[in-house]
Formats: C-alpha cells, structure tokens, sequence
C-alpha cells in the first residue's frame, strides 16, 4: 500500500481536517470548535494539538478515508500529554466505513484505554487494524470494510488540557506476512475460522487475489457454507467444515492428502474429493497418493454428489487403499416378503408387502431363484419389485428373502455411471463387508490392477446394467473364507447382468464361486482361480458360471484349479425350450484344468439345464489339459440332469479335439475317431463309441468309414464293397452299425460325431 495514501496531514497544514465528531463528511472540526488549537512548536511533538476536554468523550479524527485492503494492515501510533486541569484517559478510536460510507456495523471500533497520571509525560498509543483475524491485529473489520477515519478518545472528567502530536498510520502487513510475495492469507480478506461464521466469500476473495500465489489456511475451523474453488495452490494448516451439497475445488492440489489436510478426516475427505472429481472439469482422476483411508460405514458415492444421479464422462480413482474399521455399519439387513412371480412378467415381483423397507440391491432368494438375482429398483405405490433377471421356476406366490449387503464403495444410488475407472487400489474388507456396488444402469465401468482382500459377501456386484461393456483386468481376489469346506462357502467374487465384459488376468482365491455372469459375448480370458479345500474325495464349485445358454463367449488361457466351468439357463422365466439357439456360442481353448482329491463323478465342464428340449449348438472345446492327480476322475464334461437332460437328437455344430486328459478315466473327442477289428464274419459290425462321446452323447452321424488292410469274406475274398452305415444303433443310441454286402471280417476306422452339420 503507498504510505502516502495513509499519512493523515499535519496540524500545520489547518485543522479542518479533524473532526470533533465520527470524522465522517458534514461534521463539526477542531478549526471551528473553539476547543482546540494549533501549537507549532512543543518541545516534545513540535506541531501540535492542544485540545480543552468539555465533552464526556472528547472525539478526534482525522476526516481523510484511510483504506483498509484485503492482505494490508494499518498501524496507528498516537503520542499525547497532559498540560493541565483534570487528568483524563485516552485510547484510539475509529470510524469503520463501508464503502459507501456507511458504518460497518458489529466490529471493535476502539482500543483500550491508558490513564494520563503525570503533567508533562508522553505516553505513546499504537494498534492494527485490519480486515483479518490475524494474532496481533487489534481491531478485525472484515471484508465489508472499505475505510476507516482515525483518531482518539479522551475519557473522564473534563476541564483537562493535552496536546497530541501528528497522528501516524503506516502500512503494518509485513508483520503478518511471512512471505508476502508467494503467500494469500484467508484471514486478510476476512475469514473467521471459528467453526460457525461463514468464510465462504472471504475463501473466494483470497482464491481470486492469489495470482498464482500459495493460499494459506491457518489453523483453526473454517465453515464454508457455499462452494469454494481454488485456483492457486492451498495450504491447510487449519480444517474447514462444510454442508453434503456443497463443494470445494482445490484445481492445483487436486488430490486425497491435500483433501485430508482440508478436513482431517479421511472418510470426509475421500467423500468431499470424489464430489469434486464428478463436478471438476480440470481433472480426470483422482489420486489417493497412496493413502490408506479407514472407513467406519458404507460410502454412499452417489449422496457424497447430490447434484448428479447420472454421469458418463471419463473419471478414475487410483493409488491407495480403502481398510473397513471394526465396530463400523457393516452388517448386512434380511427382511423377508411374500411376492407373486409371473413368467409373462419376467423381472417384475408384484403384490410385495413392505416394499418400502426393502432396500435396493438386495439379493433375492426363494424357491426357483437363480444365482445372484437382485432388486434393481421398486415402486411403492404399485407394491412392486424390479429384478436384475428373470427367475427359473417361481411363478405362483411365495416367501422371498432380501438380503442387503453393505459395501465399501456403494454406487447404487447414481441412475447411471459410465466410463469410471479404479486401479491400482486395495479394497481391505476386513471379513466385515464387501467391497464395491456398481450403479444401476452404465457401461465399461473398469477395476484394473486392484486388490479386493476378505470381503464378506461379495467383492463387485452388478445388481442391474451397470456392468454393461466392464473391464476387469489384473485384479486380485482374496477369500475371507480360505480355512472353510467347499460347502461352507458363501462369498462369491463378482457377478455381471449385461453384455461384453472383459474379465482378464485376474486371480481368485477358495470362493464359492469366482463369477456368476448373464449376458451374452463375454471374454474370459488368462485368469487364475482356485477352490479346493482339504477334504479327501471332496466336492468342489463352479468357478464360473455361465447363466445364460445363448453364450457367445470365449473362455480362453484360465488355469481352472479344483473348480469348473458350468453352463446353465437359470435366468429363463420359461426354462423348458419352445424357441432359440438353446446353448450356443461357446468357446473353451487352451484353458488348464487341475483338479486334485476330488470326488471321481468331478467334472470340468458341466452344463445344466433348467428345462427340456435344450441342445447344444454350438461348442467348441479345443486344446485344453484337463488333469486330475491323487486320484482320476471319471470324465472332463458331463450334464447335470438336475432338472432336466438335453436332447442330443439335436446337437449341432460341437468340436471337442486336440485336448489331453491325464488322470481322466474317459477321455472324449467331437468327431471320434474308433477303430474296430472284425475277427468274425459279420454283415453287420457294431461299432460301440462307449464312453468316448463327449457328455456320453447319441452317435448321431458317421463322417468316414475307413478300411484298414481290406476286409475278406468266408472265402477269403477281398470285398471291395463300400459299406453303408446307420447311426444312433443300441439301447442308448451310442453305437454305429457298418453294413456289407456279405459277412465279411477286418478292420476299419469310423469317425463318428455326436452332432449333425446337415443344413
């Protein structure tokens, strides 16, 4: 601040500058008073005003506008004396002005007050004042000060006689200022910071003078009521407390341990930082910068941004770790309802009583529900609950359970979340609850290079579209359940509802199962997985689930250990197959399958169907290495006629080749290749494929029949006849009679097939 602008005019220059009153324009002055005079030469001060005391308070001011500024101070020094007569009590005091002139009210306009006990001896009188609540500043006026007129009090009896020397204001902020070239102090431009006053304005002022400058927030509590963005680089040494709605955007500091030193609190912190990541178009991700972030309850993410239910652009959150904190609001909520289930309304419940208290994203179970069925939204009124998918044989009225789960990160609350990423992350559920919830409705979603360690219940779950299109990829799951029995497991990894979803390179760890997928054009690729247990002779899960028989799925490079593949249509309202592919589309290459101490009816590849009619049309199993050690099991691939068989009248377009089988008692291959030795005269031979069909399926077409050497008739002839042949032979259609043109003896080769290609 230019100190001319501050230094009031001398005595010397005239005393209508001095106002007996406020020091505001229009007032009385010591020129006129008849009460004050000029002295130009005491032998203390040199110029000065001598002033008779007549008034209970003597007022002096000086009626020019001294400016108070944001990140300025003023200093003002006063010397008087007594001369004579009573001896009174001064102190400095002042007129606080707006800027349009005026007063500004609730502010400290005058200093404390010093008694005059001996003619003759000066006594020196100094303050600061500014619009900061700084240590050491006297009088704080705040930001709606513009101005000030200064000057002096004199208090007590009057009759009194002093002089005063030339009033002296200087500019007092480097006292305040550490370094005032690099540092903007909330306090100059008014802020409080006692936990209740509204800094807002004061935090925006400071933000908008900074130019480039460090914004300094000292210690203390600032409230801020509205949004706050910071353009310049912060420092917090103090917190600031704010409502949900409202946001604080810190653009050069943007990420979690600046947002900890803001609030001082981790939780807060991480919640206030994601609102500011979805309402900041400056930065695309949000680094946790290696933070470990303990939480006391679920992270409801779309309540941490009340102003969006919806968001589809591009943001991540990276580089830290997430602990769940004993004693928090883990544990999971269970209500159970009646519900009535129609097939012609597939992924409706209606006539629910107490819809209201079922929450959204809970987990249905019942009689006919499928596997990782959830309510993905409800209408109250209607008494009506929306369900991720279709059940398989429910229809009619019964008791449904609905069991919520608390997650650490829980986006259910947003309508849509697209393109959001998290990597490099470790979710460390603690065995206390799961880990994360994804939105409603969104697509590629992305978990790239995380960790979710012991969760409960689940670790990612889908309870509707949001999985639509989602990336997993280099993730770790680690079971809470490691020490329990195959079938005292109840966690499942993840699960998805929609199409195309990239699992890739994960590894899974003794869940019960590591993925529960509807949907269709899924890659499933590279992943490791394991669910053994130590039981001798033990069952084991499926590592995959497959819940839709329409596939078109790859299932390629996983190294499937002491678990399996299965293939179902548990999200078919109408299980039985009146129309469609049936199970279709599916590709299993170069997988490696492990089992160990395992049961012998073990198998690798399991399909399941939910209804009759169903077929297969379309499988190609190929280049696989199916083992089994301490002890063989019977076969790679069986159906599990449960509920139903498939038709193998049916089956179409199925290639089973090029895999190995070691420790498998029966080894399958689509086409089969047998070769049979006729010792006897036959016209007939009866080539039985036994157990060498895959899913010891029909022999439903013959592609060669080959002659090894010739075939001789009773008399030793060649017969050079090409034989024909009918498939579908014996009591279980597995056999292949080759017919003659007369009894012959030899050997061939047949290739045989479990499908028909015909058009």
């Amino acid at each position: 601040m230019n100190t001319a602008t501050l230094t009031p005019a001398p005595y010397s220059e005239g005393l209508e500058a001095y106002s007996t009153g406020d020091g505001t324009p229009g007032t009385s002055n010591y020129a006129t008073s008849g009460n004050g005079a000029f002295v130009p030469a005491d032998e203390d001060f040199g110029g000065a005003l001598e002033i008779l005391k007549t008034s209970s308070t003597q007022r002096l001011r000086y009626m020019g506008q001294t400016p108070i500024e944001p990140g300025c101070y003023v200093q003002i020094k006063v010397r008087v004396k007594a001369i004579s007569g009573e001896l009174p009590s001064v102190r400095i005091a002042a007129y606080a002005a707006r800027s349009n002139g005026n007063a500004v009210s609730g502010v400290d306009t005058t200093g404390p007050s010093v008694a005059l006990t001996t003619y003759g001896e000066v006594v020196e009188l100094s303050l600061i004042v500014g619009i900061g609540n700084r240590d050491g500043v006297d009088l704080v006026w705040g930001p709606t000060a513009d101005y000030g007129h200064f000057g002096i009090d004199l208090l007590g009896q009057n009759g009194g006689v002093v002089r005063v020397d030339d009033i002296e204001i200087t500019d007092a902020s480097a006292l305040f200022l550490g370094d005032i070239v690099s540092t903007v102090d909330v306090r100059d431009f008014g802020a409080i910071g006692d936990g209740s006053t509204d800094d807002t304005a004061a935090f925006e002022a400071a933000n908008a003078a900074a130019n480039d400058r460090t914004v300094l927030i000292p210690a203390g509590t600032f409230r801020l009521n509205g949004n706050v963005t910071f353009d310049a680089p912060t420092k917090f040494e103090g917190t600031v407390s704010m409502p949900a709605s409202a946001m604080l955007l810190l653009r050069q500091n943007f990420d979690l341990p600046n947002y900890i030193q803001a609030f001082d609190d981790e939780e807060l912190a991480f919640r206030k930082a994601f609102q500011a990541l979805l309402n900041n178009s400056d930065h695309e991700s949000l680094d946790l910068g290696g933070r470990k972030v303990a939480l006391t309850g679920p992270i409801d993410m779309q309540a941490a941004v009340p102003n969006r239910t919806r968001y589809e652009t591009r943001r991540a959150i990276h580089n830290g770790q997430l602990i769940a904190l004993p004693g928090g609001d883990w544990e999971s909520t269970s209500i159970s309802h009646r519900g009535t289930y129609s097939a012609s309304d597939p992924r409706t419940l209606t006539d629910v009583a107490n819809t209201a208290n079922i929450p959204i994203g809970s987990t249905v179970s019942g009689s006919g529900v499928g596997r990782e069925i959830y309510v993905r939204g409800k209408s109250v009124t209607r008494r009506e609950l929306y369900l991720s998918e279709p059940l398989h044989d429910a229809v009619g009225r019964q008791l449904y359970t609905f069991e919520r789960h608390k997650y650490m990160l829980d986006f259910s609350g947003f309508d849509v979340l697209a393109k959001f990423i998290m990597h490099n992350i470790e979710f460390q559920c603690q065995q206390l609850c799961s880990a994360i919830m994804l939105a409603e409705k969104g697509s590629t979603f992305t978990i790239r290079d995380c960790f979710i360690t012991t969760p409960k219940d689940r670790g990612i779950t889908s309870m509707g579209s949001g999985c639509q299109g989602m990336f997993i990829e280099r993730c770790q799951f680690l079971s809470s359940e490691n020490a329990l029995n195959v079938s005292q497991r109840k966690s499942i990894a993840l699960n998805v509802n929609a199409n195309d979803v990239k699992l890739r390179n994960c590894r899974a760890e003794r869940f019960k199962h590591f993925a529960v997928m509807s949907g269709q054009n899924h890659l499933i690729v590279g992943n490791h997985f394991f669910q053994g247990d130590s039981i001798d002779g033990g069952i084991r899960s499926a590592g995959i689930v497959l819940a839709e028989p329409s596939a078109s799925c790859i299932f390629s490079n996983n190294y499937v250990d002491n678990a399996f593949l299965e293939w179902t249509n548990e999200r078919d309202a109408t299980p039985n197959l009146t129309s469609g592919f049936s199970f279709s589309s599916l590709d299993v290459t170069s997988n490696i399958f492990l089992s160990g101490d395992v049961s012998s009816s073990f198998s690798f590849l399991v399909v399941t169907p939910y209804g009759s009619g169903h077929y297969l049309n379309g499988l190609n199993v190929a280049g696989n290495r199916f083992r089994s050690i301490n002890g063989s099991i019977t076969r790679a691939e069986r159906v599990d006629t449960s509920y139903a068989d498939l038709d193998f009248t049916r089956t179409r377009n199925v290639r089973f080749e090029g895999n190995s089988f070691h420790g498998i008692s029966r080894p399958v291959a689509n086409p089969l290749h047998k070769e049979m030795q006729q010792n006897t005269d036959q016209q007939t031979w009866v080539v039985d494929t036994g157990p060498g069909l895959p899913f010891e399926a029909r022999a439903l077409s013959i592609d060669a029949v080959a002659v090894r050497g010739g075939v001789r008739n009773a008399s030793n002839q060649r017969n050079y006849d090409h034989p024909f042949v009918r498939a579908q032979q014996g009591p279980d259609s597995d056999q292949v009679h080759v017919i003659w043109s007369e009894a012959v003896s030899g050997k061939i080769s047949v290739t045989v097939r479990m499908d028909n290609d015909v058009v």
